[in-house]
This record gives structure tokens, C-alpha cells and sequence, in this order.
């Protein structure tokens, strides 16, 4: 407010002091005479000011005219001028709404417009980081692979640009198909940028395709260091690049490095079945059967799993069965409600012919989770004890619409593996797979099919009779029956 009033009293005053000096130059009685070539001028003081005035106005009209002539020739010389400066931002805003049309196009979809609008921009803008970058995205949007290849190519020139075209030529070769290529440029722009997530996870993925496991290790631990991995699953999947190492180092037959590695890659994952089992077998070529037994212990604590059992059955190979189901006791002590423990109790006493025992151990696994393993035990059973082969023939026919119980199942794509492997070959998950139930995807027909060959088999055997023998015990090599069943 009192800014205001100042203004006001300020213009007011101004005025005044002019209103006053008009005044007294009208009234003054003096003035200017003005001789020239026989002409002879006088002027009052008023009209002396206005001329005075006048020719400050044309003089200054004067010198921005030869200004302005001066400028036009430094422009036509190519110097830099006002004129050059406004043709040239007139140029930058035609360019910069040409790249702001084309991104706007780009993120619409809309791939031929967005090239047309970077080629505008790329010839209106110096600005070759940003229009080339955007020709190649709208190239690729439109189709037109060679022109992005093109591109990209050009952003290797520059260092600020370089890693940009490295990523997008890497991504046209994966997307042709073209791992090697793509696997070597990975390598290049994780070297640019090594904290950069999207890289290294390419990077690591066409490492674990190629089996190049060392390499993979490498680039794990760079995901450790820039955060984007927790510890406990870098140990995990540092573990599983170890165990695939020993298994390249076993294929070498250079067995002291592949035990060293088994050995390694167990003590980092101990809950990694494949790890244990491969480094207790390594300690039994090693004749080391005591720390053998204590690492696939520690492994059946974990996870109790068929694997396991068999590389601990391989510490005494030439033991009898009743031998046998005496030693699996260290085994199976530490996890006794574990199904697993059941169907290996079951399994021990029917090699050993102790087919009630086998009966206990299996107790109400077939009633409370029948799986193919468990009812085909439940046969065998039945056949050692005696039984009729009709029933022998109900468990068999049960087992044919049974579950098949834990198999090596993908988590990402629940695709199911006989073997377990670091990378699912379904999905290209890494570490994906876990040893569990899969889930079920078919069930049996309505019409019950599958169970033709069982009710056309039992009328055969009606009319066409076996001779009576006697019962002999059969043996039934489960271990086989439960790793087809896997």
C-alpha cells in the first residue's frame, strides 16, 4: 500500500516537473538562430528542445540500422548473429516438438509416426544422443530392424551413449535367437555398467545356458555388491553355480577338484539335495564313509529325500539287507514322521523280508496320502505276505490313478523334471525348482479308461487259469519302482 502511494506521488511530481519546464521554455524570450547557406532560422527554447529530441530519435534510428545491415552480412558471411540466434532457436523448437510428437507416439504404439517425427527431430536438433536413440526405439516399434540396427551402431561413437546401443543390439540378438553374439555383448555392457540390474541378470542367464558356471559366480557376486540380492539367496545360488561347476569338473574325471567343489557348494546350501548327494559320493570315491555319512545325515535332517538314500547306501555296497535296514537307522532317525522315512522303512524291511514290520513302518501312509510309491509298496507287501493276486491287482490298479508323488516341480511354471537342474528347461527359471508334490493338472477320465487293460486282463485269467505254485517271496526293487515314478 504505502509502495503504491509512493508511485502515485512520484508520477505526480514527474508531471509536474515537466508541466513546469514547458512553462518556462514557452515563456522564455530567448532562443536559437540557425544560419545555413544564406537561410537563417530562429527557434524558440520549446522548439529547440523538440528538435533536439528529434535528432536523438533519428540518430539512434541511424546506428540500429547500420546495426542491422552489419548483422545481415556477418549472417550471409555464416557468423553468428541475433539473426542467426533466431533462425536457430525457431530450428530448436521445431525439433524439440518433433522429438516431444515422437515419444508421445512412440508410447501410443504407434511406430511409423514416432520415426517420422525422430527423423524430423534429428534434422532440426544437434542433438544426437536423444534423436538417435529415439529413431532406433521407433524403428523397432515399426519393424524395421535394420534401420534400429543402424541406429544403435551409431551410439557406440559416443561414451555417454556407448552402453545404450551395447543394451539394444544386445536385445536384437536375443531376440534373433542369437545367444553367442548376445552373451558377448552382455559381457561388454555389464563391464560399462556393472551395478545395472537388467544386465546382469541377462548376463547371468545366457552364462548359465552356455555352462559357463565361473563366469556365473562372478556376475552373482556383482548382484551381491550392488544390493539387488539378498544374502541368503546369493548362498543359494552361489551354491548351485558350485554344484554345476563340480559337475563340470567331474566330467573332466579331475575327481579331487570336483570333490572339493561338491564339498563347497554342500557347506553353502546344505538344503541343495543335489549338492549333498554329489558330495557324499565324492567322500565315498574318497574312501572318507564317516564324513560321507555325516553330510547326507545332515542333508536327510533337511530335506529327506530318495536321492539321499541311495548315495548313503552306496557307503556299503556289498552289505545284506538286514545289514542294511540296521545302518539307514542313523538315517532315518532324525526325521521318523517324515513319508520319506516310511516309504524307505517299508522299502528296507521288504528287501529284508520282514513284511509286517514293513506293514508298521508304512502305517496309514496309503490310507492318509496313497501316492504311486506307497500303494505299489502295499503290493509288494500283500505279494510277500501271501495274499490273493486280486489284491494284489486292487493296489496295482489303485496306484494306476494315484498321484506319483514329489517330483522335482518348477515354481515359476510347475513344469515337472525327472532330474533336478539349475535353469528349467520349460520356462528358463533359475533355481526354480523344488522338490514337492506338482500340482495337479488332469485328473482320471470320467470313463475311467485308463483302467481297461485291468478289466479286460481279469476275465482272461478267470477262464484261463494259472496252475497253483507255491507262494514264493518276490523282491521288488522299489527304488527302482519310486524313481520312475519321479
Amino acid at each position: 500500500m504505502i509502495w503504491s502511494l509512493l508511485k502515485v506521488l512520484l508520477f505526480i511530481t514527474a508531471i509536474a516537473g515537466l508541466t513546469y519546464g514547458a512553462d518556462m521554455l514557452l515563456h522564455s524570450e530567448e532562443g536559437v538562430r540557425v544560419s545555413m547557406g544564406g537561410w537563417e532560422f530562429t527557434l524558440g527554447p520549446l522548439q529547440t528542445a523538440i528538435l533536439l529530441l528529434l535528432m536523438v530519435v533519428a540518430l539512434w534510428t541511424l546506428m540500429k540500422l547500420v546495426g542491422f545491415i552489419v548483422a545481415t552480412l556477418r549472417f550471409l558471411n555464416g557468423d553468428e548473429t541475433a539473426i542467426s540466434r533466431y533462425f536457430d532457436r525457431n530450428r530448436e523448437r521445431k525439433g524439440y516438438q518433433a522429438l516431444n510428437d515422437g515419444l508421445m507416439a512412440l508410447a501410443s504404439g504407434e511406430g511409423r509416426l514416432a520415426l517420422m517425427r525422430a527423423q524430423r527431430a534429428a534434422k532440426y536438433l544437434e542433438r544426437p544422443e536423444l534423436t538417435t536413440l529415439l529413431v532406433a526405439q521407433a524403428a523397432e516399434a515399426a519393424g524395421d530392424t535394420k534401420r534400429a540396427t543402424e541406429a544403435y551402431k551409431t551410439l557406440l561413437a559416443s561414451d555417454s551413449s556407448r552402453f545404450v546401443g551395447i543394451r539394444g543390439l544386445m536385445k536384437q540378438k536375443l531376440a534373433e535367437g542369437d545367444t553367442e553374439t548376445a552373451l558377448a555383448l552382455a559381457e561388454k555392457a555389464f563391464a560399462l555398467k556393472p551395478k545395472h540390474a537388467e544386465t546382469q541378470d541377462i548376463l547371468l542367464k545366457l552364462q548359465s545356458e552356455s555352462a559357463d558356471w565361473k563366469g556365473a559366480r562372478v556376475t552373482l557376486g556383482a548382484k551381491l555388491k550392488a544390493g539387488a540380492l539378498p544374502k541368503d539367496v546369493y548362498r543359494r545360488r552361489d551354491a548351485v553355480l558350485a554344484l554345476q561347476e563340480a559337475r563340470g569338473v567331474m566330467d573332466e574325471t579331475a575327481t579331487v577338484e570336483a570333490r572339493e567343489a561338491a564339498i563347497e557348494a554342500n557347506r553353502k546350501s546344505p538344503d541343495l539335495i543335489p549338492a549333498a548327494v554329489m558330495a557324499g559320493r565324492a567322500l565315498i570315491e574318497a574312501g572318507d564313509k564317516k564324513s560321507a555319512t555325516r553330510v547326507l545325515k545332515k542333508a536327510w535332517e533337511v530335506v529327506p529325500h530318495p536321492e539321499i538314500a541311495a548315495a548313503f547306501a552306496e557307503i556299503e555296497p556289498d552289505e545284506v539287507p538286514h545289514q542294511r535296514l540296521k545302518r539307514f537307522k542313523l538315517l532315518t532317525a532324525s526325521q521318523p514322521d517324515s513319508d520319506e522315512t516310511r516309504l524307505l522303512l517299508a522299502e528296507l524291511n521288504i528287501a529284508a523280508e520282514e513284511y509286517p514290520d514293513a506293514r508298521r513302518a508304512l502305517g496309514d501312509l496309503i490310507t492318509r496320502h496313497p501316492t504311486q510309491r506307497a500303494l505299489a509298496i502295499m503290493a509288494a507287501i500283500e505279494r510277500g505276505e501271501g495274499s490273493d493276486d486280486a489284491v494284489v491287482r486292487g493296489w496295482l490298479s489303485k496306484a494306476l490313478t494315484a498321484p506319483r508323488g514329489p517330483q522335482w516341480c518348477c515354481d515359476r511354471c510347475q513344469a515337472i523334471h525327472s532330474l533336478w537342474q539349475p535353469i528349467c528347461e520349460n520356462c528358463g527359471g533359475f533355481d526354480t525348482l523344488s522338490w514337492r508334490e506338482p500340482v495337479e493338472g488332469t485328473g482320471p477320465s470320467v470313463t475311467r479308461a485308463e483302467l481297461l487293460p485291468l478289466l479286460v486282463s481279469a476275465p482272461v485269467a478267470a477262464v484261463e487259469p494259472e496252475p497253483e505254485v507255491a507262494a514264493e517271496p518276490e523282491i521288488i526293487d522299489l527304488a527302482a519302482v519310486a524313481r520312475s515314478g519321479q
